[in-house]
């Protein structure tokens, strides 16, 4: 699974018109950044909510006993999960306005449609976050990319496929956040590092 997986990434990459070596750079930066959560705000709770040190990586399941109360919300951006795929997603962006001026449109309405469909699938979960199908986003994604911009449809199926769950997913649900019982929300950490990542590059291989 690994090797299928890296492969899968290098393949979505180079459509992205990425040097091997940037690649590669890339797949290390977004695996090592999947480990590193940057807390950006603290909620105070009146009462006790479960928390897991590993739910931001999806591995709360492994080791329950590990599971712990506490009187907070820690909202944080996961690095590997949100930054870097934001900034590359920015990056194909810009190529796509030089190349295929037209094509923004495109980009803009293939990004709506994704945000609303993760908007309705994705769900707090408690003790973990926000959780999301992980292959909808990216079959949405290229479907409109393909429909939309065929001739730019790997750079606007991964725009379409991170800006899905990073905002309908994790931003348009942090309200609920703040009401369920979550001790530790990481944008981009647990459910949906397979929703922002795997969407964005499942997304771009599809188209």
């Amino acid at each position: 699974m690994p090797i299928f997986f890296g492969q899968l990434m290098f393949g979505a990459l180079a459509k992205l018109h990425l040097s091997p070596d940037m690649a590669l750079v890339l797949v290390m930066a977004i695996i090592i950044g999947g480990f590193i959560n940057i807390p950006v705000k603290r909620i105070v709770r009146d009462e006790f909510v479960p928390s897991h040190p590993l739910a931001v990586l999806g591995l709360f399941r492994l080791t329950p006993e590990m599971m712990r109360s506490r009187r907070e919300t820690i909202i944080a951006v996961n690095v590997g999960g949100c930054l870097i795929p934001s900034g590359l997603a920015v990056y194909e962006l810009v190529r796509v306005i030089a190349a295929s001026p037209a094509s923004v449109w495109a980009v803009a309405i293939a990004s709506i449609v994704n945000i609303v469909a993760c908007y309705v699938v994705a769900r707090p979960v408690e003790g973990v976050g926000i959780t999301m199908p992980g292959l909808l986003s990216p079959l949405v994604a290229a479907t409109a990319a393909l429909v939309l911009a065929p001739d730019q449809a790997s750079p606007v199926a991964f725009i379409a496929g991170v800006t899905g769950p990073l905002i309908g997913a994790d931003l348009f649900h942090l309200g609920e956040v703040r009401t369920s019982a979550v001790g530790i929300a990481s944008i981009g950490g647990a459910g949906t590092f397979d929703g922002i990542v795997l969407s964005g590059i499942i997304a771009a291989y599809l188209a």
